[in-house]
């Protein structure tokens, strides 16, 4: 499992005075999922196995198993509205993690909170949080899984991240493009998106067919981009639910303790290799289990 050790440098959402938090404190904002395999139920699994505190905050209510999404209720946004003013009027939020938004005003209520947030963070001095955006979009059947007001939303959110975490048709989505089909058009699409939006852009090449499945972190500087590549072999495994969710919230947990989001994307890339490896012997549902999140920490039965 990858080192939880401090970064030497700290930045926004590290803290520095002598009593310290001993974890980050990380927020997932995100929808349900009751069969634990992605959502927040995987985010605080994620934020756990790397040594984080995790919080949760929930946009959706959502009945899902490995088959796929039966249902979804939307308390609605003042009351999501109360559940993040609930957290952060009491709790230094070192980083926060965002994903399913579930619908328009769901994301503009976020943003809001976020720049009351990060205004308030100025005011006192204090840093702000580091963010990650998981723009979930598009469904791994290539259904779209928001209505065009909701992906504005989202656009708007990203601006504010800094880094989204989008798989290629998520990327084509939030560009107004078709999904890239190779890995250079999906380096140039998130290129230009990074550019664009001011955020890092965490490309994932599982999508992709092929013995490799890389990832990238686009990271904006200037006028150009800086990209980091981050080598893998494909894990041949039916057991992906939740991958998504879940590198975004390990992104979210290893910032505060990395000195650079290249450390971070590659501490949580190798992770969830593992956990991927790991997934089918959970024995989870019948259809596509979850990952592993705790393999590289808890002892097998029978052990």
């Amino acid at each position: 499992m990858p080192s939880v050790t401090p970064a030497v440098a700290p930045g926004p959402g590290s803290a520095t005075s002598d009593d310290a938090p001993s974890r980050p404190r990380v927020l997932s904002v995100a929808g349900t999922d009751p069969t634990g395999g992605a959502g927040i139920q995987a985010d605080l699994k994620a934020f756990c196995a790397h040594g984080a505190y995790g919080m949760a905050v929930t946009t959706a209510l959502v009945a899902q198993n490995t088959h796929g999404v039966r249902s979804v209720h939307v308390p609605g946004p003042g009351f999501l509205r109360e559940q993040l003013d609930a957290v952060s009027d009491d709790v230094h939020v070192d980083a926060v993690k965002i994903g399913m938004v579930a619908d328009a005003a769901n994301g503009r209520t976020i943003a809001a909170w976020l720049d009351a947030l990060v205004a308030e963070r100025a005011r006192t001095g204090a840093p702000r949080p580091w963010v990650v955006l998981d723009p979930v979009m598009v469904a791994t059947s290539g259904h779209r899984l928001l209505d065009e007001g909701a992906e504005d939303a989202v656009r708007d959110l990203a601006t504010r991240a800094d880094v989204v975490t989008p798989n290629l048709p998520e990327l084509g989505v939030l560009s107004r493009r078709p999904a890239a089909t190779t890995w250079d058009d999906a380096l140039a699409q998130a290129a230009a998106y990074a550019r664009a939006s001011g955020a890092g852009v965490l490309l994932k090449g599982g999508h992709l067919t092929g013995g490799a499945s890389p990832d990238a972190l686009v990271v904006p500087v200037a006028d150009d981009v800086r990209v980091t590549t981050f080598d893998a072999e494909r894990v041949d495994t039916p057991h992906t639910h939740g991958t998504g969710c879940s590198l975004s919230a390990a992104l979210a947990a290893l910032r505060p303790r990395r000195a650079s989001w290249e450390d971070a994307a590659r501490d949580a890339k190798a992770w969830l290799t593992g956990a991927l490896r790991a997934g089918a012997a959970l024995r989870v549902g019948s259809g596509r289990g979850p990952v592993d999140h705790l393999h590289a920490v808890a002892t097998p039965v029978g052990v």
